[in-house]
């Protein structure tokens, strides 16, 4: 009989397209892949490690499946997993811990699923920083993530991506283009370039982003193609032209600023000060007004006072962002930050979180507020238990219509009408048949 096997994702855009790779290795011969809220003989966990909070949910995680699954084989693969091995090992069930570089290699490992004793670890401490492991998720029939760049040279004094994924490292344009024909053929209607410094794409081939968008954009067939995020110093005013002119693109830009302060920049070793975030901002509105545009941003980071803190709160107030992603400092053992003087108490890291979250909710509100009344192509997703289907817009606006059995999956014309309390927008259906 088939071994059931299911597979649980922590963390970023890039884990979800890896984690799909990684299960298309098991032979469907001899594995059944099956939900993780089921019962399985096999579990994958593909972890993060980018906060003290995400290994804590890890853990949690880990211990949870094994408490509804005593008698299945565990496997912790992924960043968690590359840092912390002997950690992960310790958790009782645990049976097998892979790293970064070994984690593609899991159903070799995973060939004797008998329990173990002893949990087996394979985690080089060095990272393979001249291999690419090609990813793209499947099975979602609306949009894939496609893994086209791995790792990061910036090395921020808080950051332990470099220790967990390696140098930065892409595949050629050519390889990532086969790639995305292959997605575009399943069925699938929008790709979302995943990565850990996906500006950085093309240092590794003597090849550049803009060039990367152009290929994908001539692909017959891609409906959307949407970035997951850019650091603000390697959006190019080229880039943003590209985006504002190529209806393939989605005009929905993510920057990571992570403080609004110029001296806490500098002490987390970011490549750009607060007025180069600022221009990269204005310059999206000019070009694409209704554009979304999100920040992430670390509040109570080492020597961050109550004055730098406001100085970042009156500095994102005076931005036309739609949305942040609001982020607590936490201490990564083996960083600069870590050993920081100026540590900021927990109570006030979570003060200064809690306004900013605040902020982000009005300025998401504004946003979609701002929309009521336009036409947008949504792309429908996902369905709901009270029979309603919920899709995205170009600019990254949830919208909900009553379900229709030909909606998932198509691209419609749809009015947006009034603001709902889940962070979502009504809508009315205009285009009855796919854009």
């Amino acid at each position: 009989m088939k071994k059931r096997v299911a597979f649980h994702t922590l963390g970023c855009k890039l884990n979800f397209a890896e984690t799909s790779t990684i299960a298309r290795s098991f032979p469907e011969e001899l594995f059944e892949r099956v939900s993780p809220d089921s019962h399985a003989d096999i579990f994958v966990i593909n972890t993060c490690s980018v906060t003290d909070a995400a290994d804590r949910k890890c853990r949690q995680t880990v211990r949870k499946i094994i408490h509804h699954n005593p008698g299945a084989f565990v496997a912790v693969v992924g960043c968690y997993a590359q840092l912390r091995p002997e950690e992960a090992a310790t958790i009782e069930g645990v049976d097998l811990v892979l790293g970064t570089s070994e984690k593609f290699d899991i159903a070799a490992y995973a060939d004797n699923l008998n329990k173990r004793v002893t949990p087996e670890i394979h985690s080089c401490e060095t990272i393979d920083n001249e291999g690419f492991m090609s990813s793209w998720s499947a099975g979602d029939r609306t949009r894939s993530f496609l893994k086209v760049q791995d790792g990061c040279d910036y090395h921020c004094s808080y950051c332990t991506i470099p220790k967990a994924r390696g140098r930065s490292r892409n595949p050629l344009i050519s390889e990532i283009t086969g790639e995305a024909r292959e997605i575009v053929a399943s069925g699938v209607k929008e790709i979302v370039l995943t990565g850990v410094n996906v500006g950085d794409f093309g240092k590794s081939t003597g090849e550049s982003l803009e060039e990367l968008l152009k290929e994908l954009v001539s692909i017959k067939g891609l409906a959307r193609l949407r970035l997951s995020s850019i650091e603000p110093n390697l959006l190019t005013d080229s880039i943003i032209e590209l985006i504002s002119s190529e209806p393939v693109l989605m005009p929905h830009i993510h920057m990571p600023l992570q403080s609004g302060n110029d001296k806490i920049l500098g002490l987390m070793r970011r490549r750009y000060n607060r007025s180069l975030f600022s221009d990269r901002v204005t310059r999206i509105r000019e070009l694409m007004p209704h554009a979304g545009i999100g920040a992430d941003v670390i509040v109570g980071f080492p020597g961050e006072k109550d004055e730098d803190y406001e100085d970042t709160y009156r500095f994102l107030e005076g931005l036309p962002l739609s949305y942040l992603h609001v982020f607590s400092f936490s201490p990564r053992p083996g960083t600069p930050a870590a050993d920081m003087t100026g540590q900021v108490r927990a109570s006030d890291r979570e003060h200064r979180s809690r306004r900013l979250i605040k902020l982000s909710g009005s300025r998401r509100i504004m946003f979609m507020r701002s929309a009521s009344g336009t036409v947008h192509d949504v792309l429908f997703e996902k369905s709901s238990d009270n029979g309603l289907l919920s899709g995205f817009t170009e600019n990254y606006i949830r919208t909900v219509v009553p379900f229709r059995e030909d909606l998932p999956g198509t691209v419609r014309k749809v009015k947006l009408t009034t603001l709902r309390d889940d962070a979502a927008m009504d809508g009315e259906l205009i285009e009855t048949t796919p854009v």
